[in-house]
């Protein structure tokens, strides 16, 4: 009975040997094919580098103002008689907005102008009366400054007749009319905003690190949303504080708007040209990977697999990126001219992976698009 015991359990030994070796020799060749399994070849498109000279700038958020802008708003109280305005249409310095209803002026002004006319002629004979030694120089002196009041009456209430015609204080384009005729409006209240559109302000931000390279008249390119056409100027005045909550510094540059199509209040890219030009190699934004820990592209070249084999596949070089120009963002170090770049597909490479060129449809290139949709 032992020995049967015995044979069996050097049986069942033998056998779990033999399974362990087989499943060791195959555990051994699956890690062997997985060694040297190369995947295949992604496709991408790239691009061959070439060095530009781009301008030295600097790039801020801007907000369009105003050079001249107001609510134009009554100065009297006082109800709508006429309004002489569409809203939106454009207007020169001067030009008659509202008029005010002056009927209670105008009676008044006449009964002044009776008085002006009554304290005249008192004058005149106090001074006939008073160079016959009639009268004494006090009682002449009253009937002159009677007819001073006279005079200082008809001229304040032709002032208040003057006040209740509201005019355009400058050139410039018309909101949207805020009063209606017969409303009774009191002193202060709004009619229409009057903005003087050409030239414009446009305001913006710099860090304080920058100051040292703003000053008047250097040129600044504008850009916004919606509007192909950059807009170009030149710094007019730069703030004396620095803003102690950001750390930056106000600018202002003065623009010519002669079509309009900056409002203020507008949202723009300002770009400073605050330098001369530098070498730069430019590439697609779409080539970057930008990450946390450093943006990088991928050079196309010949790579080496494990078993010594070269084929054609890419190696991550990371880089230092400056300003952006259309579809495209310059590249100041860590990558020359002349060499092959990944344009897309960037996100699903990796240092060493073998990839497919296919040109036929590439990213965008234009260092300034024209979408035809604008």
């Amino acid at each position: 009975m032992a020995k049967r015991m015995i044979i069996t359990l050097a049986a069942v030994a033998a056998f779990l040997t033999a399974i362990g070796f087989i499943k060791f020799r195959q555990i051994q060749t699956a890690i062997a094919q997985a060694s040297s399994f190369q995947p295949p070849p992604e496709a991408v498109t790239t691009v061959v580098t070439r060095q530009e000279r781009w301008a030295s700038t600097l790039s801020a958020i801007g907000t369009t103002a105003a050079v001249h802008g107001v609510t134009v708003s009554a100065d009297l109280p006082g109800v709508v008689e006429a309004i002489s305005f569409d809203s939106g249409r454009a207007v020169q310095a001067g030009d008659v907005l509202v008029r005010l209803d002056t009927r209670q002026e105008q009676a008044q002004l006449a009964a002044a102008e009776a008085q002006r006319a009554l304290a005249r002629l008192n004058l005149d004979r106090a001074r006939g009366l008073r160079e016959e030694g009639i009268i004494s120089q006090a009682d002449y002196d009253r009937a002159n400054s009677e007819n001073d009041q006279a005079q200082a009456r008809v001229g304040e209430i032709r002032a208040t007749i003057a006040r209740k015609t509201i005019r355009a204080p400058f050139a410039g384009i018309l909101g949207i009319r805020q009063v209606n005729l017969g409303q009774y409006l009191t002193g202060g209240a709004a009619i229409v905003p009057l903005q003087s559109l050409d030239p414009i302000y446009v305001n913006f931000s710099v860090p304080q690190q920058e100051v040292g390279q703003l000053r008047a008249g250097v040129e600044v390119r504008v850009s916004a949303e919606g509007i192909a056409r950059p807009f170009e100027g030149r710094i007019t005045a730069v703030d004396s504080i620095v803003d102690e909550a950001t750390r930056n510094v106000q600018a202002q540059a003065t623009l010519p708007n002669r079509e309009g199509r900056l409002r203020p209040g507008m949202f723009v890219q300002a770009e400073v040209l605050v330098g001369t030009s530098s070498a730069v190699v430019a590439l697609p934004t779409s080539a970057v990977a930008y990450a946390p820990y450093g943006d990088s592209v991928f050079v196309v070249g010949d790579v080496k697999g494990p078993k010594g084999e070269t084929f054609r596949g890419v190696r991550q070089q990371f880089v230092k990126l400056g300003g952006e120009r259309g579809d495209q963002v310059a590249v100041v170090s860590g990558l020359q001219a002349g060499e092959e770049v990944v344009t897309s597909g960037v996100f699903k490479l990796r240092n060493g992976a073998a990839v497919h060129i296919n040109n036929d449809v590439r990213p965008a290139n234009n260092p300034a698009p024209k979408p035809e949709d604008n």
